[in-house]
């Protein structure tokens, strides 16, 4: 799949190792010449760094310099998801894959100066403390959030299994509240489904995409087919994505021949995905909402372009760029923002999100899932 590489787009985890050596050595002015290109941005940068060492009142630690150097670099790009990961920040990064480490099971994305929970996946600590889709993390442990990049959030919030992070948040209507969540062993469940009481409507809920997302949609779609599935609700609220192959997996038994989504890089390298399936066989209604994003987002995407089923709720959250991480020298590293995906149509919803066809929101206090009522009242028509 596109070409065999493997794009991921999770909102703030480690996508794709790309073991790239580049490094800084020293300080001469040839080196910095062949990084920058121009002399005179050279002797620039080194002039400074003299003065500070020469003239600041307290010790000055190279590393330290270096490190801040090149964080100011990256990040003035602009872009949130592109960053400097200094030897603790790539440390941390890296152990959340092994030892004992957890977290609290929250996807959350970067709105302006904002760290917004995109979701918290359910099952897991984050969701049984109350946490919610657009919820601002203002604070971590009583340290402001403001000066902080992507991963040091994300890294602040993981730990060892059984410790206690405390989360400020400020929710929808500016209120500012304490959480403490216990970090534990994530769960990412993927696919769950039933026929819907009393008609031959199906709904399967995605939480998250992972590898065996494509494969368990697939047994779960078949399974409700022998129970006489003629409809299908598709549920992809607070999914905040995870791997685009397999939301690709999903759209394939669900679009019509064409494309489905393509990537492109910087220099407008285009890599396509399509689906071969002759005819859409069943009504499909799909449910989104703030929390859906990234692979969720291409599943919809292609959904809505095609016209292959109609989308109920809110608008998605807009997460339409793909990472890599490049490991430098001294266990550094940068993850940077390598392409953007598009719909069908060729649209990019990046920090655009997608509407929905049907716009339904869900009340905090609703006692019925008003936004499922109305999808099924939709399939049922459609099935009359």
């Amino acid at each position: 799949m596109f070409g065999k590489r493997r794009w991921q787009l999770t909102a703030c985890c480690l996508l794709t190792a790309v073991l790239t050596t580049a490094a800084i050595v020293g300080t001469e002015a040839v080196l910095l010449n062949r990084l920058t290109g121009s002399v005179s941005e050279s002797v620039r940068f080194l002039r400074t760094m003299k003065l500070l060492k020469r003239n600041y009142n307290g010790e000055v630690d190279n590393h330290q310099l270096f490190d801040g150097a090149l964080k100011g670099m990256v990040e003035s790009v602009g872009d949130p998801y592109t960053v400097y990961l200094n030897k603790k920040d790539f440390q941390q990064l890296s152990e959340m894959t092994v030892g004992s480490f957890g977290g609290i099971g929250i996807v959350f994305g970067k709105r302006g100066n904002d760290y917004v929970v995109i979701s918290a996946l359910e099952d897991n600590p984050g969701a049984k403390a109350g946490i919610k889709s657009g919820d601002i993390i203002t604070a971590i442990d009583d340290k402001s959030t403001r000066e902080m990049n992507m991963e040091q959030v994300a890294n602040k919030i993981r730990g060892k299994y059984g410790t206690t992070v405390t989360l400020e948040l400020k929710d929808k209507e500016g209120k500012l509240r304490k959480v403490n969540v216990v970090r534990a062993e994530i769960k990412n469940p993927s696919v769950a489904g039933q026929m819907l009481a009393n008609t031959k409507i199906g709904y399967i809920r995605i939480a998250i995409f992972n590898e065996n997302t494509g494969d368990d949609f697939a047994k779960k779609y078949a399974e409700l087919e022998k129970q006489g599935m003629q409809a299908l609700v598709l549920d992809l609220r607070e999914n905040p994505g995870g791997i685009l192959d397999a939301g690709v997996d999903v759209a394939k038994m669900l679009v019509p021949k064409g494309p489905i989504v393509s990537v492109i890089d910087k220099n407008g390298n285009k890599f396509e995905e399509t689906s071969s399936l002759e005819k859409v066989k069943y009504p499909l209604a799909v449910l989104v909402d703030h929390g859906s994003a990234s692979a969720s987002e291409i599943v919809a995407g292609a959904i809505k372009d095609t016209k292959s089923g109609k989308l109920f709720g809110v608008k998605t959250f807009g997460k339409g760029s793909v990472q890599s991480v490049y490991r430098l020298d001294n266990n550094t590293a940068v993850k940077i923002t390598v392409a953007k995906y598009y719909t069908p149509s060729g649209v990019s919803i990046h920090n655009v999100g997608i509407e929905p066809d049907v716009k339904v929101e869900l009340p905090d206090d609703a006692t019925v899932d008003v936004q499922l009522k109305a999808a099924e009242d939709y399939l049922l028509q459609q099935l009359q």
